[in-house]
């Protein structure tokens, strides 16, 4: 059974090069297992999603122009998360603020390409069914 997701959570992109952390501000004002607890709205990049360390997607302007600028190696350029929808699929038997309670098997894109995973949902014991 999928974990409710928290604050702390540890994701990872899959054009990443380090983990991150996710961010959930308190106005759900829901709490879990210590930790507020995060729904799908939670994807805003710089707010919620925090970079991954550098960037490999050749998607990714600035990695393509550190590339071509490098004769073709590829050279990747530090991240700036570009998630512009939410999180799916979310686990709607579960609502928190009004949308979707966010459990660990949950994805969010980038629009470079790249997939944001959950690989650590901060949370032990709180299940979604």
């Amino acid at each position: 059974m999928p974990q409710q997701v928290s604050m702390g959570a540890t994701l990872q992109c899959s054009f990443g090069m380090t983990p991150s952390a996710l961010v959930v501000l308190p106005v759900n004002r829901v709490r879990c297992e210590g930790p507020i607890a995060a729904n799908i709205m939670d994807h805003v990049p710089l707010v919620n999603i925090m970079p991954f360390g550098m960037c490999t997607s050749q998607a990714n302007p600035e990695v393509a122009a550190a590339t071509a600028a490098a004769l073709g190696t590829p050279t990747p350029m530090p991240c700036v998360p570009a998630t512009v929808a939410p999180w799916a699929p979310g686990a709607v038997t579960v609502m928190l603020g009004n949308q979707p309670s966010l459990d660990n098997v949950s994805t969010c894109q980038c629009i470079w390409g790249g997939v944001v995973t959950i690989v650590d949902p901060a949370t032990r014991q709180t299940q979604i069914p």
